[in-house]
């Protein structure tokens, strides 16, 4: 399908491609590129492909990533529901593996939602560390949040904070941050029309302004020798190229890197950059004519190890912090997790037990992240991993809990294969028949948890969320 470009837009590539032009404009003939990414947390590669029911080819420069075709419609299969994989544009899979992120680090998003590099940072921390992921929108920070949960992450905490505050609070604090900015979206075009009609010469150069701020507290959190890795979906130099230029001439402390995966796509153009700055040839372009993707650009920048910061102190906080809305009844909230626990997971009962690791908002337990500093004062939707409610000492487990376990975590469990009836009655909200242990079972779709139910005799009670629930 053909589409209608702004003419600013197509004046400028066609000055800037030349040659490539023609090539750059058939491209908006084609479809967009359809795209998923395992999640590693709860699948395994070749176990999932083994038995995987859509058609699936490799994209070259995620390991986890993979083309399926429109018709397959993923996200409509009982798989995406238990997090087994997150809808990403495959072009944006590369962002977060240039983040490069180890286990036992501390990360930051900045810009995270609605999820996709978040949760594949955290599936590269595979458990091990900390990641914050913030988005300053606080309805876009809703669905990040979700993510986060359908994906099983333990070790995340969603905040939607603006830069400049966390900045203010985490000086020299983070291994990695990510920056993947907000821009004026031109490599959204073949995939959502509604971002030709937002665009406007206008919003890049606003875009521009936003980023180089961004950017500036993100250099500010990063710890000397740490990585900042800068992206957008749009083509702009001067949201890219433009904007990292003026980054390193007011940051001379920070040097451009090769972007891993760099042989599958173009180098930066230094040329476009004013003046030009041959470092930038380093920086890596994805286009839409040249490979199988929407187009992104990726910036991989490391922080001097001896850099001086004029702020004089790092972020390094007490590891637990106690913000101004904890609940009084933390010690009984901690007993009647305890209790559930040991009788329903005894395993993570024991990896539990720390009553420092704990969180009270309102009726909501969640335990934290083992490096989780002090988040008194700011905006948090998700502060650690949500482990349910506590009702007058009664404990009812959460569905971020169900989706972070798997069936030989827990005592009870009911398996189904992804095509079983009672798995779909499940998903609609319905009451299963079936003869097990009474007690809370945790639902799973080929030992992957999809959320609760309670045997009571004979009978599965659904506890799948209302909101989620299949119609």
């Amino acid at each position: 399908m053909k589409r209608q470009l702004p003419a600013a837009f197509a004046n400028r590539m066609q000055e800037l491609l030349q040659d490539e032009y023609p090539a750059f404009l058939k491209a908006y003939e084609e479809n967009a590129r359809q795209g998923l990414r395992l999640n590693p947390l709860k699948t395994d590669r070749q176990a999932f492909l083994a038995r995987s029911p859509f058609r699936l080819h490799p994209v070259p420069w995620c390991p986890d990533g993979f083309y399926y075709a429109e018709e397959d419609r993923p996200g409509k299969h009982p798989y995406h529901a238990a997090g087994l994989y997150y809808i990403q544009e495959p072009s944006a899979m590369a962002v977060a593996a240039a983040v490069e992120a180890q286990p036992g680090e501390r990360i930051l998003d900045l810009c995270a939602a609605p999820g996709g590099k978040s949760t594949q940072l955290a599936a590269a921390l595979n458990g091990e560390g900390l990641l914050i992921a913030n988005e300053p929108h606080p309805v876009r920070v809703k669905a990040l949040s979700e993510n986060v949960e359908r994906l099983g992450i333990r070790n995340a905490i969603v905040t939607h904070e603006t830069p400049e505050r966390l900045a203010d609070r985490f000086p020299q604090y983070f291994d990695r941050v990510l920056v993947d900015a907000p821009c004026s979206g031109e490599g959204m075009f073949r995939k959502l029309p509604e971002a030709i009609a937002d665009w406007s010469e206008e919003k890049v150069q606003e875009c521009h302004r936003l980023q180089a701020d961004i950017l500036a507290a993100a250099a500010v959190m990063l710890k000397p020798g740490g990585t900042l890795v800068y992206s957008t979906c749009t083509f702009a130099p001067l949201e890219n190229e433009q904007t990292v230029a003026r980054f390193l001439r007011e940051h001379p402390e920070f040097t451009p890197e090769p972007v891993p995966f760099a042989d599958f796509f173009s180098q930066g153009r230094a040329d476009w950059a004013v003046p030009a700055a041959a470092a930038l040839s380093l920086t890596a372009r994805l286009w839409p004519h040249k490979l199988s993707g929407e187009g992104h650009y990726i910036a991989k920048l490391r922080k001097d190890n001896g850099a001086a910061e004029a702020l004089g102190r790092t972020g390094d906080r007490p590891k637990k912090g106690k913000p101004s809305r904890l609940s009084s009844g933390v010690k009984e909230a901690i007993a009647a997790w305890q209790s559930f626990a040991r009788e329903t997971m005894p395993g993570v009962a024991e990896e539990t037990e720390d009553p420092s690791a704990y969180l009270l908002f309102g009726e909501q337990l969640y335990h934290v992240p083992d490096q989780a500093p002090n988040l008194a004062g700011l905006k948090v939707t998700r502060p650690g991993w949500h482990l349910g409610t506590v009702k007058k000492n009664r404990f009812e487990p959460s569905h971020a809990l169900a989706l972070s376990l798997s069936a030989d975590e827990v005592v009870r469990s009911a398996d189904f294969e992804p095509d079983h009836p009672d798995l779909l009655r499940y998903l609609r909200g319905e009451t299963i028949s079936r003869q097990g242990e009474n007690g809370w079972t945790l639902v799973c779709i080929e030992g992957v948890g999809l959320g609760w139910g309670k045997q009571v005799d004979g009978q599965l009670k659904n506890h799948y969320p209302k909101g989620l629930r299949w119609l």
